[in-house]
């Protein structure tokens, strides 16, 4: 399937197009042809975005929170070869990745909608001590008064419905800033979303100069909660800067697999490529360092080499593409050096390693020392360093010497392995005999140290972080 059609496109304001006088131009990664332009936001809108939601806001019912979801999922299903090819267009990445993307955020729809007709209020009888008195406490969670939602380019679609849609499904109005290197996806899914009935003050997208639109955006006292993915630089910036008011901060990860002696090695070959090259190795729960256990190494690289030649990279919009490229030709430049930069210390890359503009081919390095730049940072593409250990102990301080702390995966069948490593591994998930990555929309996700205070998301934390609580009690 090939979509080459420029796509112009603009902010909204509470669902009223904006009318600036500049434009985003939105390149192909891959050719650099002119896929889309944007019509850029100022400061001016920025306020009418934040002074619309706060005026004008309106009280859906849970039901009609659950048919706006619904109906925007049934339009993303019936538009996915549309969306998918936007995506792959603006970002680069292969087309069975934009389309396995637009599943996922369907999924998201789906589970947030659902969550709709729920209820998660509690009930505390106070009669339950001497102290106590013939009253129950009632539980239940009202709306915030306004939601400002930065999204990175690396998901275009799906990271921003991870965000939107949990705080439609709360009632919250949303200001949505995403990446200016993804803009027309999101633009998109805002479009859809107003076709689906969400009244226009719920929802607004912006994208222009940082000091004109994040800035007041994060400053704003009247925005109750600020929910930023991206580098861990910008939210801690972020964290520093909002103020008095809910920060939700998911800055990346550098997610190991743990391949230890008892392993399937076959199995661990095949989640240590789909790990590292899926999307383009640009997830923050990409594989970004294999971890081998020195007795089974040599075994490991030969079927991992086997499986990692599969996967062919190539123009992103080829049927028979599995690896697109990067986000842009700097990111690949970077990528590019930080491999040379381990070869010079004594690793050795064994496949791949060739770079065409913003198209990097997988790469697999060995012998990678344990403080090259590639693994002691976050590389974000299709790299797979290999490193080895000796036991258990020193795979579990390997994983844990990095800064980051969100996924990892671990390769066994050992249950005391399987034990050490859930209670030891300082990350927010650990996933047996799967990658790093893996979860389904609706299950808590997110990291400790540099990947995240500890706050989840996925839709259903999602929901719990764009309300509050209030609590009531009766005599009874």
């Amino acid at each position: 399937m090939e979509n080459k059609e420029v796509n112009n496109a603009t902010c909204y304001v509470a669902g009223k197009p904006v009318k600036g006088e500049n434009t985003l131009e939105v390149r192909s990664p891959y050719d650099g042809r002119l896929v889309g332009a944007v019509a850029l936001a100022n400061a001016e809108d920025a306020k009418r975005a934040i002074d619309i939601a706060i005026s004008d806001k309106v009280s859906l019912s849970k039901y009609e929170r659950y048919a706006i979801l619904d109906k925007a999922r049934t339009l993303l299903v019936q538009r996915k070869q549309e969306f998918a090819a936007t995506i792959s267009n603006e970002a680069g990445l292969a087309l069975h990745e934009a389309l396995y993307e637009t599943g996922r955020a369907h999924d998201v729809l789906f589970f947030a909608a659902m969550e709709c007709l729920k209820d998660d209020g509690q009930i505390f009888s106070c009669d339950i001590s001497p102290q106590g008195k013939a009253r129950k406490i009632f539980t239940h969670r009202e709306s915030l008064n306004l939601a400002v939602c930065i999204t990175p380019f690396n998901h275009p679609l799906n990271q921003v419905l991870h965000k939107i849609a949990p705080a439609i499904a709360a009632g919250t109005p949303v200001i949505l800033k995403p990446s200016e290197k993804t803009p027309l996806t999101a633009i998109k899914i805002v479009e859809v979303l107003y076709e689906a009935g969400l009244p226009h003050s719920m929802l607004s997208v912006l994208l222009g100069p940082t000091n004109e639109i994040a800035e007041p955006l994060i400053k704003d006292d009247r925005v109750d909660i600020v929910s930023f993915t991206g580098s861990v630089a910008v939210g801690k910036k972020i964290a520093a800067t909002a103020g008095y008011k809910k920060v939700i901060l998911e800055l990346g990860g550098n997610d190991p697999i743990i391949i230890m002696e008892d392993a399937d090695l076959d199995l661990a070959a095949y989640l240590a490529a789909e790990g590292s090259f899926r999307n383009s190795g640009q997830r923050c729960t990409a594989v970004k360092r294999i971890l081998v256990h020195e007795q089974v190494k040599e075994h490991f690289l030969e079927k991992f080499l086997e499986v990692a030649k599969k996967y062919k990279a190539g123009d992103p919009l080829a049927a028979d593409t599995k690896v697109g490229t990067v986000i842009d030709e700097a990111s690949a430049i970077y990528l590019e050096t930080v491999v040379k930069k381990a070869v010079a210390q004594g690793a050795k890359v064994l496949l791949g390693g060739k770079r065409t503009g913003a198209l990097l081919e997988p790469t697999i390095i060995d012998e990678v020392p344990r403080d090259a730049d590639m693994v002691v940072h976050e590389s974000f593409g299709p790299l797979a360093p290999i490193l080895t250990f000796k036991d258990i102990d020193d795979a579990i301080a390997l994983s844990n010497s990095t800064a980051y702390g969100l996924s990892s995966g671990v390769v066994t069948n050992n249950m005391q392995y399987i034990m050490r490593f859930v209670k030891e591994l300082k990350v927010g998930t650990v996933n047996v005999n799967e990658v790093p990555g893996y979860r389904i929309e609706s299950s808590p996700f997110g990291g400790i140290k540099d990947s995240g205070l500890g706050i989840k998301e996925g839709v259903i934390e999602a929901i719990k972080c764009f309300t509050f609580v209030k609590t009531f009690s009766l005599p009874w």
